[in-house]
């Protein structure tokens, strides 16, 4: 399986050095990541909204290593929050934050991570939109779950990521799947053990549709973090079985993938967001979109190829 050679290359500095400075790389991670700044997403924002399209929005970079970078990841989201306060979208355009962009690997980094992201729940909030935290890997888990449970207090849009293939998620689903909660299912695309997680695909997708039976049983919002065209049949026979309507729960694609089918749904009635990166700190984003589907893979190595 080419996935973990793949999350193993995303933590290589070697690795990371060869393909940012392949004269390719920044055309294909375009593809996946269509701008560097707030001013370069803006136009996006602003043509995806106008396609009857919802979007969250990630500022890239996970290798935080001092307290300083942490407080700059979160005054990169502040400044976020400034520029979407204009544009008057309220819950059509969110924000999804990893909580190591906000120091929670460091020293006391959970309340590290807590005191620098409470800022931007607040200024989301003040604007009429909310923040989701994306999951990481399995040890980092119950700090994240701690932390949203604690912004749910003041914030309780405040949304959470699952993951399918970890053994522990369908017992974290039927705590979450309550009244009030916004929960992403997504498969998982970090690396890991045998202990903690399933490993092969058919067993991933099995459990993916128990979870998601779960949420949409539930009293909560589903939010169905998934490109698979069966799954995402499955997602609306759930709704349908579970009596949900359209604006119950709604579809999450990446940027850049499928994205004929985010407005197939959408022309359909469904509520579709779209989950768009920027930032300079591209490169653990991007490999691990060529983990998570092979045609990712092929699309880079083909275009690597073309150019060669």
């Amino acid at each position: 399986m080419l996935g973990p050679v793949i999350l193993a290359a995303s933590r290589s500095d070697r690795m990371r050095r060869l393909i940012s400075a392949a004269p390719v790389t920044k055309q294909v991670v375009d593809r996946f990541i269509p701008g560097e700044s707030v001013a370069d997403i803006v136009p996006i924002i602003e043509e995806l909204t106008g396609r009857g399209l919802e979007l969250t929005m990630d500022v890239v970079g996970e290798d935080i290593t001092t307290p300083e970078q942490a407080t700059a990841a979160r005054d990169a989201y502040l400044a976020l929050v400034e520029r979407l306060k204009g544009l008057g979208l309220g819950e059509r355009v969110e924000m999804s934050v990893k909580l190591s962009m906000f120091g929670q690997a460091l020293d006391g980094g959970h309340e590290l991570a807590l005191a620098n992201v409470r800022p931007v729940v607040e200024a989301a909030a003040a604007i009429g939109t909310t923040v989701t935290l994306d999951a990481e890997d399995h040890t980092t888990l119950d700090s994240m779950f701690a932390i949203h449970e604690e912004l749910r207090r003041d914030f309780p849009q405040t949304g959470c990521v699952i993951q399918a293939y970890l053994f522990r998620t369908e017992a974290d689903a039927r705590r979450l799947a309550a009244a009030g909660s916004r929960v992403r299912l997504v498969k998982g695309a970090y690396k890991e053990p045998a202990e903690v997680a399933y490993q092969q695909k058919h067993e991933i997708d099995k459990a993916y549709v128990r979870i998601l039976r779960t949420l949409m049983e539930g009293e909560g919002y589903p939010m169905v973090g998934s490109h698979d065209p069966r799954l995402i049949s499955i997602a609306q026979e759930l709704a349908r079985l579970a009596g949900r309507k359209p604006d119950d729960y709604e579809f999450q694609m990446l940027y850049g993938i499928r994205s004929d089918e985010h407005l197939r749904l959408a022309a359909e009635g469904h509520r579709m967001r779209v989950y768009t990166a920027y930032g300079t700190d591209w490169y653990g984003y991007f490999m691990r979109r060529l983990a998570e589907k092979p045609a990712n893979l092929r699309f880079f190595v083909r275009s690597v190829l073309s150019k060669g």
